[in-house]
Formats: structure tokens, C-alpha cells, sequence
């Protein structure tokens, strides 16, 4: 018998100076097992740095011709292609093809994860952004994970500053570009 998906609840506030996006957020985060709490978290902060209307959690892990967020416009067309971790550059070839904005949110290291694409087809690859953290930052807030999370993400001038369960914790959002 299977092990099914671990349910995290996220409650957030967000506040993102940057974009002007103001809310509060419920996320139910079904967590795959075969999923880190890296990458979840990761999801989550994307989804937040993401947020707008239109956006959603996909099957993405258990689904290779679509994202971990996609963002679609009232017609149903995707408008944004957001992956996490390391996606292989046939994915994000696909992803570029599929929408007018493909972005990648990392908590490996970025330069290595674009690395990778080096020499290798993907469509309109320079449009790409890849966004990494401070060292450290993902992994500190994976030690303050629950079941049940309260969250305050603030965002101004590309810093982050992210309250999770109490645990206040700080990262430049970092953007790359594939070369």
C-alpha cells in the first residue's frame, strides 16, 4: 500500500512592497513523500513571492508535463510556469513554451542548477529567472516547520523577511539568469 501525501496548513500574511500585493493566505500543502521539507517550503514561499490571481498548486511532482505553480489566465491559458528545485532543461524547454513567463525558485544553489542547462535546448532561455536564497535560509526554516504554520512574509527591495512559527529569519531573494 502506497503512503499518501502529508497535509501542511500555512497561514500567511503577506506583504510584498515590492509588487504592492497585500493578503492573508490559507494554504492546505499536500507534501508528497518522496518530497524534502526544502522543497515544500520552498513551494511555499514561490507560491507567495508568486501570488496573484489566477495561481495554483499543481501535481507537479507526480506530474511531468506541468509545473509546481501555475498561474492561469480567466480563458484557462498558463501565463506563468513556476518550477522548484532543479528542473532538467527539458522541462523547463516545455515550461518556456507553454507560458509567456517561466521562473525557477531554488533552495539548491543556483548557479549550479543553471549550470546544468548549459549547452542544452530551451526555448527563450534568456527570459528565464532563476531565484535562490541566503545560504542557510530555507534550511533554518525547514527546522521551524509544523503541521500547522503561521507565517508573516514581508518582501521590500528583495529582501525577505519571513516569521515562521515564531522564528523570525532573513534572505536576499537572488535572481540569476541562464547565459
Amino acid at each position: 500500500m502506497a503512503i499518501g501525501a502529508m497535509i501542511h496548513t500555512f497561514t500567511v500574511q503577506l506583504a510584498d512592497m515590492d509588487r504592492g500585493v497585500y493578503d492573508d493566505l490559507t494554504l492546505r500543502v499536500a507534501k508528497h513523500p518522496s518530497e524534502t521539507d526544502a522543497y515544500m517550503l520552498t513551494r511555499v514561499l514561490a507560491y507567495c513571492l508568486e501570488h496573484t490571481e489566477g495561481i495554483a498548486f499543481s501535481e507537479g511532482l507526480s506530474s511531468t508535463d506541468k509545473p509546481a505553480i501555475v498561474v492561469r489566465d480567466l480563458t484557462g491559458s498558463i501565463t506563468a510556469w513556476i518550477e522548484i528545485g532543479a528542473p532538467d532543461a527539458e522541462r523547463m524547454h516545455f515550461g518556456s513554451r507553454a507560458a509567456s513567463r517561466t521562473v525557477v525558485y531554488t533552495h539548491r544553489d543556483p548557479i549550479k542548477v543553471v549550470a546544468a542547462w548549459e549547452g542544452k535546448r530551451i526555448h527563450d532561455a534568456d527570459a528565464i529567472r532563476v531565484y535562490g536564497f541566503d545560504p542557510g535560509f530555507i534550511d533554518a526554516g525547514t527546522q521551524a516547520l509544523e503541521r500547522r504554520n503561521a507565517a508573516t512574509l514581508t518582501v521590500t527591495e528583495a529582501q525577505l523577511y519571513l516569521d515562521l512559527n515564531g522564528t523570525p529569519l532573513e534572505s536576499t531573494l537572488h535572481e540569476h539568469r541562464i547565459v
